[in-house]
């Protein structure tokens, strides 16, 4: 439906934009992005007739765009502007209205059914119905915005130009917006090139992007492909981190500031745990990365608090996650900056040690009972109802993980776990095979992602090492208490 060919131009001898190729087929939306002065508006205006081009071509439905009329170029391409200059009042209708200009043979004089229900769909597009007959300039820039937005949508043409067309909205109203766009897309195959400043947004509405950095084409290809750490740090010159999006198959951006106060050292140690026998708690002095399979918080995040709560062993709720996160604020934890897990094991009874490594130390606190142990590899015939949880294993790294870290911690934990219930001859009660944990174990690790560096922690590294190790040893002891206090032999 577009095609651009090797194209240059800008506003004087020297084109700001040089050697631009693309095409974008009918119903797909190319984002257009780019750091401040990369040529991104300039490339729109050429394509939109607004600046010459100095060389190369637009084709539009396979013909070049000068064989085009103002007035038959106004019916193929829609143009959204950045800026708006209205020097005489209009009503939000009648400013729509003005989109219908390429179809009327007249100024409004062939005013039609189809003209009517093209501006009432545009309006109602973006939200816009209910100031149809307010002027236009006692809007806020926001809503002028949506109004300017309606006006391209009512031109109804095959091609849609729009330079930032986020600009002043709202999250709500952006994605109101955007949503738009893209159904228009879908259902009535309208091509749309779009100039995005927000990476985030274009990742998550365009179909493909092109990443331009000074005038050229740094990168032109789907979300995944060109939202890249590496990509985006290269053009804009500034530190990011991607991770995909938590419901879309689209990749999302992250700045990484490099604020010194922010890097500030700090150590967890073992005297910051506190024991009661309502829970075991750990409150650090800064928030620290974590992984958990918690109750409260689970996931990934930025934590300070951690808190393993006693219940008892016929604890039934409806809304275990609503029951819990009361029970975290009776006792005085944020609830956004709390990991809460729940045990039926006396928490009395944790063991808790810190390791030394290499590198700095690892903290271990496991509570660990074993009445309701289970073989995994037993429970696909089994219906036995789901308890409590009484494994809990938190592992608390000082130092500096990536994600894929946490990831290997977190098997390796797994595995000295599994490794000490059979060393301790823990039995599934059901099939009288060895145990590998319990119905509901909980796992986390968490790191204060401060000292040395440590990109893996598989069981053959030195984190590793630490992990399994501190693990066994605290969940054998943790057992022998259990044992212990059961009055089992140990």
């Amino acid at each position: 439906m577009l095609s651009v060919q090797n194209l240059a131009g800008g506003y004087g001898k020297d084109p700001v934009v040089q050697h631009i190729s693309f095409e974008v087929k009918k119903g797909e939306i190319l984002g257009i992005l780019g750091p401040n002065g990369s040529g991104k508006s300039t490339l729109l205006k050429i394509i939109s007739g607004i600046l010459p081009k100095q060389a190369g071509t637009v084709e539009i439905d396979g013909q070049d765009d000068s064989v085009y009329s103002q007035k038959q170029f106004a019916q193929k391409v829609a143009v959204l502007p950045q800026l708006h200059a209205h020097a005489f009042s209009h009503s939000v209708k009648e400013t729509v209205s003005l989109g219908r200009y390429p179809h009327q043979s007249g100024l409004f004089s062939t005013w039609s059914k189809e003209d009517e229900r093209a501006v009432q769909e545009a309006m109602a597009y973006t939200g816009v119905t209910k100031y149809e007959h307010t002027p236009i300039e006692i809007l806020s820039g926001g809503e002028q915005q949506r109004v300017f937005v309606a006006q391209a949508l009512a031109q109804e043409a095959p091609i849609l130009l729009l330079d930032e067309p986020t600009n002043h909205l709202d999250i709500a109203h952006q994605q109101q917006l955007l949503d738009t766009v893209r159904s228009h897309a879908i259902e009535k195959g309208v091509t749309v090139v779009s100039v995005f400043h927000d990476i985030n947004l274009a990742a998550l509405y365009c179909d493909r992007l092109l990443l331009m950095e000074k005038g050229r084409i740094a990168m032109i290809g789907s979300p995944l492909d060109v939202v890249k750490d590496s990509m985006i740090s290269g053009v804009y010159e500034a530190r990011v981190k991607t991770q995909p999006h938590p419901e879309l198959p689209k990749p999302q951006m992250t700045l990484l500031p490099d604020t010194m106060e922010e890097m500030k050292p700090f150590t967890v140690t073992k005297e910051q745990f506190k024991v009661s026998s309502k829970h075991v708690s750990l409150s650090a002095d800064q928030p620290l990365k974590t992984l958990s399979s918690a109750v409260h918080n689970a996931g990934m995040g930025w934590y300070r608090a951690f808190v393993n709560r006693h219940v008892d062993a016929n604890y039934n709720c409806d809304d275990v996650q609503a029951e819990n996160a009361s029970y975290l604020e009776r006792e005085g934890f944020h609830l956004t900056e709390t990991v809460g897990m729940m045990t039926a094991v006396t928490t009395e009874h944790v063991e808790i040690e810190e390791f030394e490594g290499v590198f700095g130390s690892v903290i271990i606190a496991v509570t660990a009972g074993v009445g309701n142990a289970v073989d995994v590899s037993k429970t696909l015939t089994r219906d036995q109802e789901q308890r409590i949880g009484t494994i809990n294993t938190w592992v608390i790294v000082n130092g500096r993980l990536p994600d894929e870290a946490f990831i290997q911690a977190m098997i390796t934990a797994t595995e000295a776990k599994t490794k000490a219930l059979q060393d301790e001859t823990i039995l599934d009660p059901l099939t009288g095979t060895i145990a590998t944990g319990t119905s509901t174990d909980s796992l986390l690790v968490a790191a204060t992602q401060r000292g040395e560096w440590l990109p893996y922690a598989g069981p053959i590294t030195p984190l590793g090492k630490l992990v399994g190790h501190g693990v066994y040893e605290c969940t054998v002891r943790a057992i022998r208490a259990y044992k212990k206090a059961k009055g089992w032999t140990v």
